[in-house]
């Protein structure tokens, strides 16, 4: 595929994922007793650690979020969007194992849900497609209309230096 080609990919990527992470971080940010109900319910975590989360997860959707839709240090970005999303297709799946049926919590409420179960392949499908998103992100070189562009201009735009012979002996 060509550089031109994958750069208007990456802005695609770009795009979708940080929307994604805009619109889930934006509808719990605003209750985060919902987003901490949501973290409990997977029974995962110490509970010493589910407030912790429950409260920063909101922003950090956000902020990954916004960092994608801006390209604004996306290989980061990108990294901690892989994690956030890989940390989900786990939990999905061992609620999923130890059949307890909850609402994924993932764009709000959260907690326990009859019948959730049925809904447990699409979201995981879902999270997958927007982890081989982020990845791509990470190995890209560039995309298209990225404040990286500005801020980090490549350096392959720069001129290549000019070899001189070396002379030997005079």
């Amino acid at each position: 595929m060509g550089s031109t080609a994958s750069a208007w990919i990456g802005l695609l990527a770009r795009l979708v994922t940080g929307g994604v992470w805009i619109f889930a971080g934006a509808l719990k940010v605003t209750d985060p007793a919902a987003s901490i109900a949501a973290v409990r319910a997977y029974e995962l975590l110490p509970a010493s650690l589910v407030e912790p989360v429950g409260y920063s997860l909101p922003a950090v959707e956000l902020v990954v979020g916004l960092a994608l839709v801006l390209g604004a240090f996306t290989r980061g970005a990108a990294v901690i969007s892989a994690l956030l999303l890989v940390a989900f297709i786990i939990g999905i799946s061992s609620v999923w194992a130890r059949g307890i049926e909850i609402d994924c919590g993932c764009f709000g409420t959260g907690g326990a849900k009859a019948g959730a179960s049925s809904s447990y392949p699409w979201e995981i499908a879902r999270d997958v497609g927007l982890l081989a998103a982020s990845v791509l992100l990470v190995l890209l070189q560039r995309s298209r209309l990225a404040a990286d562009n500005l801020l980090f201009p490549s350096r392959a735009a720069a001129p290549e230096p000019v070899e001189t012979p070396v002379s030997q002996g005079s």
